[in-house]
Order: C-alpha cells, then sequence, then structure tokens
C-alpha cells in the first residue's frame, strides 16, 4: 500500500510559532480530536498508530479530552501522560476528586488535576507549541463556540474539559468558559478554519451498538458505588468535609433500580454530544474519519486506559485504505511507498 509522506517547509502558523505546509507529495492536514471523557485515552493510541504511520497532523484541534490529549501531544508529553493514564487506578482516580460540594460551579474543584498538569507542562504557551492548535470551548453566557489559540497551554485544556455540573467554569479574557464538546465535539470545521487541505477526525461517540459487548450497559453508569466506598471507606484523606456525607452518597450511589446522579449528568452529556457530533460531521465531514470502537467502555472508566488505546491503535489500522486514498486524492506530486509501522 502506499501513501504520501514527506514534510513541508516551516511557515508561520498563525499563532506566533511555525507550522508545515502542504508539499507537492503531501496536503497539510488537520487532526480534530473529538470528546469523550476517559475514552479520549484512545487518542493516545490513534496518536501513536498514526506516527508509525508516517503521518503527522501540522494542525491539531481538540474539544474536551481531545484537547487535553492534543495538547500534551504538541508540548512533547505524550509518553509522560501515557504512563500516567496507564497507572491510574480507581484509587488514585479518587484523590483527584477534589469535591467542593459547599460551593457552586462544579462538584469537582479540578485543582489536583490541574496541579498535575502544570508539573509536566509548567507556563507553556500555545504559541510555542510547533504547529496551529485550538482548544474548542463554549461561551457560558453566550453559548458561542471559542477557539483557544494563543495563552497558556493547562489554562486552555482546563476550560475544554471544563463539563457542566463537574468542573467551575474557567474565567479567560472576560469569559466564563465550558466543555467544547457542547457546540463542537470533533472540530472538523476548526482545522479547515485553520489551513488544513485534508481532515482526519477521531470520533469517540459514534460507536453505539459496541454498549452491547458490555452486559448491563443499557443502564448508564459512572462506577459511581465504587466512587461512593472509596471516598468513604479507604481513603479517607479524600473524605468531603462532615456533614455533606449525605449529599455525597446522593451524588455517587447508584441505587439498585437506577444510575447514580452523577451518572445521570455524564452520560445525559455523552447523549447530547453524541447527536451534535452527527449533526456536525453531516454538515462538514471529515476526509478520514476514525471511529474507536468503545462503547463498551463507560464515559467515567479512567482506569481502563490500556483497553481505549489499544482499541484507538486497531481504529487507525482499520482505516488504512482510507487513509491512502484521501493522500492520493490530495496529491499533486509523485507518490511514495507507505512507509512500514516502527515496531517495538
Amino acid at each position: 500500500m502506499s501513501v504520501l509522506l514527506g514534510k513541508g517547509k516551516p511557515m508561520a502558523n498563525g499563532n506566533g510559532t511555525n507550522g508545515h505546509e502542504g508539499s507537492a507529495r503531501r496536503p497539510r492536514i488537520g487532526l480534530a480530536l473529538g470528546g469523550g471523557v476517559a475514552r479520549g485515552w484512545a487518542h493516545i493510541g490513534v496518536l501513536r498508530a498514526l506516527k508509525r504511520y508516517g503521518i503527522e497532523a501540522d494542525i491539531v484541534c481538540g474539544a474536551s479530552v481531545g484537547a487535553l490529549v492534543g495538547g500534551i501531544h504538541l508540548a512533547g508529553k505524550l509518553d509522560a501522560l501515557e504512563e500516567w493514564v496507564r497507572d491510574l487506578t480507581r484509587l488514585k482516580i479518587v484523590g483527584y476528586l477534589d469535591l467542593r460540594l459547599r460551593q457552586g460551579g462544579g462538584l469537582i474543584s479540578g485543582d489536583r488535576l490541574l496541579a498535575e498538569l502544570r508539573l509536566h507542562l509548567g507556563d507553556q504557551r500555545i504559541e510555542e507549541l510547533p504547529c496551529p492548535y485550538a482548544a474548542i470551548t463554549t461561551d457560558l453566557v453566550t453559548g458561542h463556540e471559542v477557539w483557544l489559540q494563543r495563552g497558556e497551554l493547562v489554562d486552555a485544556m482546563r476550560a475544554s474539559f471544563s463539563l457542566p455540573g463537574v468542573f467551575p467554569p474557567v474565567l479567560i479574557d472576560g469569559r466564563w468558559l465550558i466543555d467544547g464538546a457542547l457546540v463542537n465535539p470533533v472540530p472538523v470545521s476548526a482545522c479547515r478554519a485553520l489551513g488544513a487541505q485534508m481532515v482526519i477526525a477521531v470520533n469517540l461517540a459514534g460507536d453505539i451498538l459496541g454498549k452491547a459487548r458490555k452486559p448491563g450497559a443499557s443502564v448508564p453508569t459512572a462506577a459511581g458505588f465504587d466512587l461512593l466506598r472509596l471516598v468513604e471507606g479507604e481513603a479517607p484523606e479524600h473524605r468531603p468535609p462532615s456533614g455533606i456525607g449525605a449529599l455525597t452518597r446522593r451524588i455517587f450511589r447508584r441505587d439498585y433500580e437506577g444510575p447514580s446522579l452523577f451518572g445521570v449528568m455524564v452520560s445525559s452529556l455523552g447523549i447530547v454530544t453524541d447527536r451534535i457530533t452527527r449533526s456536525r460531521l453531516a454538515g462538514d465531514p471529515p476526509d478520514v474519519h476514525i471511529v474507536p470502537r468503545l462503547g463498551h467502555i463507560g464515559l467515567t472508566e479512567f482506569d481502563r486506559a490500556e483497553d481505549c488505546i489499544r482499541e484507538g491503535e486497531a481504529s487507525v489500522e482499520r482505516v488504512l485504505p482510507e487513509l491512502h486514498d484521501a493522500l492520493a486524492v490530495f496529491a499533486t506530486g509523485p507518490r511514495e511507498t507507505m512507509r512500514e509501522p516502527v515496531r517495538g
């Protein structure tokens, strides 16, 4: 199989840094990384597989967890992210659940997660990334779609994955911003606007029928009871303040007949973003559509990174013919033989 390879010459990316323009042998490639909460770890596998085949994005746009993984990738910290997510356990996840039930805006402050990100990324700015990048967010007041292309990378990513009700909004340039997946879950349009000639989209919400691969998955859950047990039992240092234990149980406990409040919130957001994704992609379809089969993985199963990463890699393998065809269509020069994947 043949695929077009080769780097273009550096060019200004509009953010004050250098990107790569399409050459006579390859188009300028945009990568749209969609939202999907815990399923977003599949983006790591997608990026690994694309790299093995010599396909590198010249523009990266992400919504929610897609903005997180895409930004960390461009900052050169993908290895550190993969090591961190593979090491996640439910107990460690609880360690990041800094509950703020006495304050408004969100159940979880996100401060511990933010500290972890700053530990690895420091004050890295978007303008310093090697190619154009946009974190998709939503203006809480107007409902407008906001693309963050400048400023601190950590702040932009934090705003993009601020799930309403879960994390508080982030104030940037006088605007309260929340999760970008509410308006543009798979930002193909952003990639095109930033100059992509060919767009590869990674849609984490497309495997609807995959829920059948997990018994009982038709009932939305968020590992609620297990989180409650850990909060109240095995991790006393992370217990909520006294006097709000009953509210904590109300939020996280999954009753016999139905899901927890937290499960309802997260699953409802998943339903909304899935419908928006279908509508947006129908109006502006990508040139290559990658759909990891993740329907059997819960939206809050952050401890299943290995499964997600493996499926991300497999999803790229499944679309190799489409990748080849798309690159051939956009080419203006001679083809090259596809590089064999680097193993090991």
